[in-house]
């Protein structure tokens, strides 16, 4: 889920879209891109590049640092809100040949679609850097099978627990970060327990997650096996990762440790300030947005801790298309934009957690963001997840397969009362009708 990725910051200036998820303040569906014009009034290049969300290069400053460090170029940001409007567009503009910015954000969804289908409307950016600066498993998913990298990484969703200290007291449950993520390491089974524990001496009003479909994804991000294998097939009825998967959020969904809230909808942000939850799978960039929607009362009770498993939720990549008339400068911005230096300031301003693992040494949340998440060493519990997330594949639609099994099949057990079973069932036909069958 991208929009989960870049669309918080941990200022509490953060806003988030829901492409997958929101909306970003600031930012129009109608992105004006499209074009690639060659240079401006004081003979400048124009360098175009196409995002959605919030991907905080602008913020962070780094486009004005650019156009200062090259006085010849001249950076203009196209974002279109939503990642479901986005990429659509984008696909019409290379399979036209024309109409695409200088650099294209790809989402991780999406980002399997432009390998299988696109790969060869993208600058092979694997000649133009050294890989090793990035994650293997990150790398992985932009290359095609004859060894093209399409994609330079942005941004990984390395997955934790946040949960409120506060509300485990007095449930009786271990408070200690370190104890505590002992008590279900290597089994998000063992995270669904605790919610049984946590449920029996619950403070009134409060439940222990917010979601079964919270559940599911956490989980899922941590498998080796999602919908598709590595030759492309969809294997999402028989894969491990899936059955893992929702039989956590099943126990979830047909118990009573659900404040059975629909993420970014909302009630689930008033569950946030009203402390509805005692826990959320907690990838790295909602830090920022618990932060924000939790507001004073959630200072100094909200703690994070290492999650059951290495996950991943979310992250992006910026290629460079080969209709583009600046290629050349394109590329140098991209790989200028995804060096571990810069990606470390885009984290600085909001919670980016970068793709680059050399970074991880130099990343410093802000004072504030420490004592709110009541000095939890952040950067080390989510750099260490980062570097051992399994490598996933990613399908043409995987996306709407995902959003079939939480959206309909999840919810229909966890909010309509259906059993596991008819739920699955409304999720297969949904699968369906997405994949043509």
């Amino acid at each position: 889920m991208r929009t989960s990725t870049r669309l918080v910051a941990f200022a509490a200036v953060a806003a988030l879209t829901t492409g997958l998820l929101a909306g970003c303040a600031n930012d129009s569906d109608d992105d004006s891109s499209g074009s690639n014009s060659g240079g401006d009034a004081k003979g400048k290049t124009t360098l175009t590049i196409g995002t959605f969300g919030v991907f905080g290069y602008k913020q962070a400053g780094l486009y004005d640092e650019y156009m200062k460090l090259h006085p010849n170029i001249s950076i203009k940001e196209n974002v279109t809100t939503r990642t479901d409007v986005y990429w659509p567009k984008v696909l019409t503009r290379l399979q036209a040949g024309s109409g695409t910015d200088d650099i294209q954000a790809i989402e991780v969804g999406n980002i399997t679609e432009a390998v299988q289908t696109q790969a060869d409307k993208f600058v092979d950016l694997g000649k133009e850097v050294d890989k090793s600066q990035w994650l293997e498993w990150k790398n992985a998913q932009a290359t095609t099978k004859d060894g093209k990298l399409i994609g330079l990484g942005t941004d990984v969703g390395p997955m934790a627990i946040c949960y409120r200290k506060d509300l485990f007291k007095k449930a009786g449950l271990e408070t200690d970060r370190t104890k505590l993520a002992a008590q279900w390491k290597g089994d998000w089974a063992k995270y669904v327990d605790l919610g049984k524990q946590y449920m029996k001496k619950a403070p009134s009003g409060t439940k222990y997650v917010d979601s079964a479909s919270s559940v599911y994804n956490a989980a899922l991000g941590g498998g080796s096996e999602r919908y598709y294998d590595k030759d492309g097939n969809v294997i999402w009825e028989k894969s491990d990762g899936v059955k893992k998967a929702w039989d956590a959020a099943m126990t979830v969904a047909t118990s009573n440790m659900s404040a059975k809230l629909k993420q970014f909808d909302k009630p689930w942000d008033q569950g946030f300030a009203n402390g509805t939850f005692a826990t959320v799978a907690c990838p790295a960039w909602m830090i920022g947005y618990i932060e924000q929607k939790s507001g004073d009362s959630g200072k100094g009770n909200w703690d994070v801790a290492a999650a059951p498993t290495a996950a991943n939720w979310g992250g992006s990549f910026v290629g460079v298309p080969t209709a583009g008339k600046h290629q050349k400068e394109a590329i140098a911005l991209a790989k200028w934009l995804t060096a571990p230096e810069q990606q470390a300031k885009v984290f600085a301003k909001q919670a980016s957690f970068p793709s680059t693992p050399s970074a991880y040494a130099s990343l410093k949340p802000a004072a504030e963001t420490t004592s709110y998440f009541s000095d939890a060493p952040i950067t080390q519990i989510f750099g260490d997840s980062a570097k051992t997330i399994p490598v996933q594949y990613f399908g043409v639609k995987d996306q709407p397969i995902n959003t079939a099994l939480t959206d309909v099949g999840i919810l229909q057990v966890e909010q309509k009362g259906k059993s596991p079973s008819q739920g699955w069932d409304a999720a297969k036909s949904e699968i369906k009708d997405v994949l043509g069958q």
